[in-house]
């Protein structure tokens, strides 16, 4: 990136394109074991969830370059551990550990090294053992809840709880529950 110049980065949509993670309809994990700095971690906070190693650190460390984060970072970040925290490390390119960003908010869990993966791995075998269509809209919402205000965020929550009414998944998954069975979903 040293040799790049505004022009050519302006026009051609530096960095442009990384949003497509981020925009996948289906949930996405992030297991990070090791580094995730500057884009890493922008990649890891584009994801819906993010596990990590107890070795595992995270920062965007691109002041100390002379720039600053490009593929979300001042965005995603104040979001997931508030403006205070996150102007901590933007403006001074400190890092964090696995166990701080566990606390700030930015990780859902840490745990050991070899372990990681076997756990990222029992997680999207859970979520993906539920109704796919009822995950996309439980994402939607969710996602949806960082860009509106709370009014019109409740009220689209509620049309997509309304919706789930047209699809055989929600009535598979209440007559399972009343007949003490696990659910055969199908949509």
């Amino acid at each position: 990136m040293q040799h790049r110049e505004f022009p050519n980065v302006y026009k051609n949509d530096f960095l442009g394109s990384w949003d497509k993670l981020a925009k996948c309809r289906k949930p996405t994990i992030a297991a990070v074991n090791g580094y995730a700095l500057g884009g890493g971690c922008e990649v890891a906070m584009m994801c819906d969830i993010i596990y990590a190693g107890e070795k595992a650190s995270f920062g965007q460390p691109e002041i100390n370059l002379g720039t600053i984060p490009g593929a979300g970072g001042t965005q995603r970040l104040v979001r997931a551990i508030g403006k205070s925290k996150a102007m901590e490390l933007v403006l001074t390119g400190d890092k964090m550990s696995a166990a701080e960003a566990e606390k700030a908010g930015l990780v859902s869990k840490v745990f050991p090294v070899d372990q990681l993966v076997n756990e990222s791995i029992k997680l999207a075998e859970k979520i993906s053992s539920h109704s796919r269509v009822a995950s996309m809209m439980c994402k939607d919402a969710v996602n949806t809840s960082f860009e509106v205000g709370l009014t019109e965020g409740l009220k689209f929550e509620k049309r997509l709880f309304h919706s789930t009414f047209a699809t055989a998944d929600r009535k598979e998954g209440m007559t399972a529950f009343l007949e003490k069975r696990p659910p055969k979903y199908t949509d």
